[in-house]
């Protein structure tokens, strides 16, 4: 018995020393953690436990005879954050690059498997090369074996891939169907084919960072929702992440205990400026109105017309999607609307409420986001608010224009409550333009045109420039000071707690892509 106990302790240790002590020490030399480092980094202390660890490869083609490992490149088990069950496989970039084959393919399907029997998030920390050349086609079908399982836990279990270092092809596309995305600065890349393989096609210099690092999809792809300076941060920021999200789509996001005091917020009072065209930063309401320092932005860097996040309100989690009048004038061009629908149906699926804060002057013009679909991408952001069945309520603060009145969850959308600032407007469109247009005739035939488009401004600014056209026909439930906004939303939350919906049978509806 002891020499199995000693063979057993042998074949456990050998497993845990990955691709050997000279990769290891690369590996710390490039400023990242190993995977099993990253592990524990991430689960509470000794919660973890191991699937897999003995799994080794079976090809033995191109050398791999001479290159078995033990545990074949990946890290799989489970365990707990904040005492919280999640399921976590962590790729081993010491063991041939971190590539995907047969049995490394097999340990993170069979993880996802538990994890949608047992109902438990999924956290997947990436550091791989892509599919393992050496297994050709088998490496792919177990890409596409992951793949399928992504596509068919999506909106059952929370799935959050965490980008460790450089990774490509299959290695990225998983990812991409999973629900976030977080990269770590100067040491995470995330690309279809690299650098090489670039200038060989397209004969485009480009540096790792330029084609596919943490900057170039935080702000240009918006491929990734979170950044970091390293993977200690990252770590803590996929903690704070799971802390405002259910365990599956079953259950309620999690809810901090909450006294209740006097919600009044003076520092709202006076924060939408008198001149309805100067801006002001959307971020200073939300926090005005959240629980303090609640609020988890996502995708901060990416499309900054529209801000997105997660806070809690009374202690319970929120979704946050919030016109920017600070950039673009919160107009809605076709990254935001993409970027608000994703975050929706996000929170829709698990639970989450919504908190929408409108001030927008419309969708942004030109052929530029004509010919790129913002008629096609503005309806993604439509369809995914039509669709929400969670409780949904929004605050107009100022300007609510056009098609974009309707899209930002308006009442005839499905909001369920619907509120407005007494500086809001809602109206087609702004004054002047709305004057241009009614009152051509009597402008152009006036001695002084200017003056008459003044009067004329003036007239359609008194009609619209007011929420109470809107409070009449019931689109608008209340018209509400803004420092009384906190207590309303946390009354009206409450209220809706209850909400059921019966969606219209169907197989699925048909999102315009």
């Amino acid at each position: 018995m002891l020499e199995k106990r000693l063979q057993l302790d042998d074949l456990k240790k050998k497993s845990h020393e990955g691709g050997g002590k000279a990769r290891i020490e690369a590996q710390h030399a490039k400023g990242k953690l190993t995977a099993r480092e990253r592990i524990h980094f991430l689960l509470d202390e000794g919660s973890f436990q191991e699937m897999g660890a003995l799994v080794q490869h079976r090809s033995d083609l191109f050398g791999l005879d001479k290159q078995k490992i033990l545990g074949d490149g990946v890290v799989t088990g489970y365990g707990t954050v904040n005492g919280r069950i999640v399921y976590v496989f962590a790729q081993d970039f010491t063991v041939l690059g971190g590539s995907l084959a047969e049995a490394h393919a097999e340990k993170i399907v069979k993880l996802l498997d538990l994890a949608m029997k047992t109902g438990a998030p999924v956290i997947g920390l990436n550091d791989s090369g892509g599919a393992r050349i050496q297994e050709g086609v088998v490496s792919l079908g177990g890409y596409s074996d992951i793949f399928y399982r992504n596509v068919q836990a999506s909106g059952v279990i929370p799935q959050l891939s965490a980008m460790m270092g450089p990774c490509a092809g299959g290695a990225v596309y998983s990812p991409a169907l999973t629900d976030f995305i977080m990269m770590v600065e100067d040491t995470s890349y995330m690309f279809v084919t690299g650098p090489n393989v670039v200038k060989t096609v397209t004969h485009e210099d480009v540096t790792s960072e330029e084609l596919g690092g943490a900057s170039a999809h935080s702000t240009k792809s918006g491929v990734t929702h979170f950044t970091y300076p390293n993977e200690i941060s990252l770590i803590n920021g996929l903690k704070k992440l799971l802390s405002f999200i259910p365990q599956n789509c079953e259950e309620e996001p999690p809810a901090l205990p909450y006294e209740s005091d006097d919600e009044t917020r003076m520092e709202l009072k006076d924060i939408v400026p008198e001149n309805p065209n100067q801006p002001y930063d959307m971020r200073e309401v939300i926090e005005g109105i959240v629980d303090l320092d609640s609020f988890h932005e996502v995708h901060k860097d990416f499309a900054e017309n529209i801000i997105v996040g997660f806070a809690r309100l009374a202690g319970k989690s929120t979704g946050i999607v919030a016109n920017q009048p600070a950039y673009l004038a919160g107009v809605l061009d076709i990254h935001a609307s993409t970027k608000g629908a994703r975050f929706v149906r996000f929170c829709d699926a698990f639970n989450i409420p919504l908190l929408v804060l409108e001030d927008v002057p419309g969708f942004l013009p030109g052929t530029d986001q004509e010919w790129n679909g913002i008629i096609t991408n503005g309806a993604k952001l439509l369809y995914a608010f039509s669709e929400a069945t969670v409780p949904r309520i929004t605050v107009i603060t100022r300007k609510a224009y056009g098609g974009a009145y309707c899209v930002m969850n308006s009442k005839q959308i499905g909001a369920d409550m619907n509120y407005a600032w007494p500086s809001a407007e809602i109206a087609v469109m702004g004054a002047k333009g709305a004057a241009e247009i009614i009152f051509r005739k009597e402008i152009k035939a006036a001695d002084n045109q200017e003056a008459k488009l003044a009067e004329k401004e003036a007239e359609y600014s008194e009609a619209f420039a007011n929420p109470y056209r809107a409070a009449y026909r019931g689109y608008v439930d209340d018209v509400i000071m803004p420092e009384q906004t906190r207590d309303v939303l946390i009354k009206a939350f409450k209220m809706l707690e209850n909400k059921a919906v019966k969606l219209p049978k169907k197989k699925h509806g048909n999102l315009p892509l």
